[in-house]
């Protein structure tokens, strides 16, 4: 609302979210916000007990802090990092601000052998994310408190009009507490990119300022990309976050190949029982008008070679999953090889094409949805569920002692889903629902949303 700014940083510490600095066992990151005044990243820390009296034996543990200015004015960007832990263990911990701390969080490290978890993917948050975004990821939270983390397919806000701080603003409050709670592990998305104007014109693409500052990964990527491009380990589970917007676009070639490279050395030497690679643009559009042939040539191959399970992308605000998509054809019981899913969380929706209708074993337009996998030694459990709570795909991914796959699809008997807009005369032909559909300026004494 004009004249009354929502997102301003202060001396109370905000934004705060678990990202992983390395090894899960060992370690864990927290970063979060406050205003200039507060110039000293501290944390505390203790093992988490019945107790109250968590600051008798908690640590102080000091970290990093970077500055940001933004429209909101500046702001101090603070990370620390948690080492040492103890697996397996249950920790308590709190962020500093200006002569006051923030609540009491609690995570739990993983285990350094193979033990079932569960874990929640989304898909693009993007639009309206406070608004519409929120509904998905605290249904998902309700569904599956015990998630042990969350898998973020890129486009986690829009960045392309208006106050961007504002939207990374209305990302943290959407998920709340969850960030705090339960670890994230993002992938870029192409909105996380910003066009910055060159003194002798024209115009560069660079990774936003903010994503830098609010989450801290492993750096384990290809050179330029550390930011960006990394892999997790977590209880039997090689997670691998790549950059796909640095591979799709023309004007950076080698980038596709340079995470290819990198790539196979991370799946050639995992000890993982199981892999699960995200990213933004998906192999195999859903949407209708897309395509990435480049991911196709350099990363579909790797996958398939060397037995990756699932494949989580963004980006088609639509629904679909498939594989054997080398193949162009639909799943197979015995031998799967790898399955391929697209989600969308927030309200942006798109038609889904003729190809993704003929060759995906599931599909779906105008529909929020989140997803949890149940990690079991044999298998991977995967339900899609709507914001609302209703199941609207799922399977059992089997794998035996030999590594031999095998799919047992439990999509449930309802439809496919697809556009329920009213008729809109002159609507885009490509989408059902735009982004700003939903947010109409206020008028006198009425709601903004419209």
């Amino acid at each position: 609302v004009a004249g009354a700014p929502r997102y301003e940083p202060s001396v109370y510490p905000d934004r705060i979210i678990l990202t992983f600095a390395g090894a899960p066992a060992r370690m864990q990151g927290v970063n979060w916000r406050t205003d200039p005044t507060v110039r000293e990243a501290v944390a505390e820390i203790a093992p988490a007990g019945p107790t109250p009296a968590l600051h008798l034996s908690a640590v102080q543990v000091r970290g990093t802090t970077r500055s940001l200015e933004t429209e909101n004015g500046l702001a101090h960007h603070h990370a620390v990092v948690f080492e040492n832990l103890r697996p397996n263990t249950l920790y308590a911990y709190r962020v500093g601000g200006g002569g006051t701390w923030s609540e009491w969080f609690q995570f739990r490290t993983a285990s350094t052998r193979f033990e079932p978890f569960s874990f929640l993917y989304f898909g693009d948050a993007q639009n309206a994310v406070k608004s519409h975004y929120s509904r998905t990821i605290r249904q998902a939270a309700l569904d599956r408190p015990e998630a042990r983390l969350m898998v973020h397919a890129g486009d986690l806000v829009n960045l392309r009009s208006g106050n961007h701080d504002d939207e990374w603003g209305e990302w943290f409050e959407a998920g709340g507490w969850l960030h705090g709670m339960i670890p994230s592990l993002p992938a870029v998305g192409n909105h996380e990119y910003v066009d910055r104007e060159l003194a002798g014109g024209g115009t560069i693409r660079t990774l936003s300022p903010h994503w830098p500052v609010q989450f801290t990964q492993p750096g384990q990527g290809p050179e330029g990309m550390e930011e960006t491009v990394y892999y997790v380990d977590f209880q039997g589970v090689r997670f691998i976050a790549l950059n796909s917007v640095e591979a799709v676009y023309d004007d950076a070639p080698d980038r596709v190949r340079d995470q290819a490279r990198w790539l196979e050395g991370v799946l050639r030497d995992n000890p993982n029982r199981w892999t699960v690679v995200t990213f933004h643009h998906p192999v195999v559009s859903v949407a209708r008008g897309r395509d990435n042939p480049a991911l196709q040539e350099h990363w579909l191959p790797l996958f398939e070679q060397y037995g990756v399970d699932l494949v989580l992308q963004g980006h088609d605000h639509a629904y679909g999953r498939g594989s054997n998509m080398g193949e162009g054809t639909r799943a197979w019981a015995e031998n799967p090889g790898t399955l391929y899913m697209v989600s969308v969380a927030g309200p942006k929706m798109y038609f889904a094409s003729e190809d993704a209708l003929e060759i995906m074993d599931r599909v779906g337009e105008d529909i929020q949805l989140y997803q949890s996998v149940q990690v079991e030694w044999d298998r991977l459990v995967y339900e899609s569920r709507t914001t609302t709570g209703d199941l609207y795909d799922a399977f059992i991914l089997w794998k035996d002692a030999e590594g031999r796959k095998r799919l047992e699809d439990l999509r449930p008997a309802v439809g496919e889903r697809f556009c329920q807009r009213p008729d809109i005369p002159g609507y885009r032909e490509d989408r059902c629902w735009e982004g700003t559909d939903f947010v109409r300026p206020s008028g006198s004494g009425e709601g903004g949303e419209g």
